[in-house]
């Protein structure tokens, strides 16, 4: 199995995995044509695609998702309410290739199993994602809300994982960002920071967890070396931690 992030933040969303010979993408928040540009960076086609699967209505996630099936013809799978949400706030268009799934989960391909698992974070029905192929699991795990029960167990289950690690406390309380939505980032809905990231991962070290990367980094709010800090605090140095910029590809991971 292999993976990289294309891109990873507010302004756009979408990771790569390939396993047991299939090809998917992890959420449409890039333009169609950014999308093709930053895959064929890493020696891959957009036109060979089996399946976007989407994460929830947010429009980071989900904007551009029929433009990668109407232009790509790219299947989509996506919960119904998730759907159903996004149609009314962004422009979807006209979809034909749709499958379902629902929190709680699973999609098969073949080998390939993705369990797509419930989230508090403040869309009608998100997920987070394990991929599992020949042995391996993979963790997708960003716009989580906060440290609900069980995500630690599941964690200790990967070997590798991508984590949101949103923010950095003190620049949020210093920053720009109006009261409300500092409340809304750091409320049981919101994100996690750095700290809560790192805490998140410390049981792993004594699983089989082989690296991190950490994303949707806020542009305001954090920076990658405040993030690696953090993480370095609580790990120390047991496994490798990436980013995932908010505006290229990233290095190819194998898991």
């Amino acid at each position: 199995m292999l993976t990289f992030s294309l891109q990873s933040g507010s302004n756009g969303n979408s990771i790569y995995v390939e396993a047991g010979g299939l090809r998917l993408l992890f959420d449409a928040g890039i333009d169609g044509i950014q999308v093709e540009k930053k895959l064929a960076a890493r020696g891959r086609s957009i036109r060979d695609i089996d399946a976007v699967i989407i994460s929830h209505d947010h429009g980071d996630h989900i904007r551009h998702a029929g433009i990668y099936q109407r232009k790509f013809g790219i299947p989509l799978h996506v919960s119904r309410k998730t759907l159903a949400t996004a149609e009314k706030r962004h422009p979807i268009g006209r979809l034909h290739d749709v499958h379902h799934f629902y929190p709680g989960g699973y999609i098969d391909f073949g080998t390939v199993r993705v369990h797509a698992i419930p989230t508090p974070h403040d869309s009608v029905d998100g997920s987070v994602f394990i991929i599992s192929s020949g042995g391996k699991r993979l963790g997708i795990m960003t716009d989580l809300g906060h440290v609900f029960d069980g995500l630690e167990e599941v964690i200790s289950t990967l070997d590798a994982v991508f984590i949101e690690s949103n923010y950095d406390p003190d620049m949020l309380a210093r920053g720009p960002y109006p009261s409300f939505l500092k409340k809304r980032i750091t409320g049981p809905e919101g994100h996690l920071s750095n700290a809560e990231a790192a805490e998140l991962l410390k049981p792993a070290l004594s699983g089989r967890l082989k690296w991190a990367c950490l994303a949707h980094l806020s542009e305001h709010n954090n920076t990658a070396s405040l993030a690696i800090a953090a993480h370095r605090k609580f790990l120390l140095q047991r496994f490798p931690i990436y980013i995932a910029s908010r505006y290229a590809p990233s290095d190819i991971l194998r898991v």
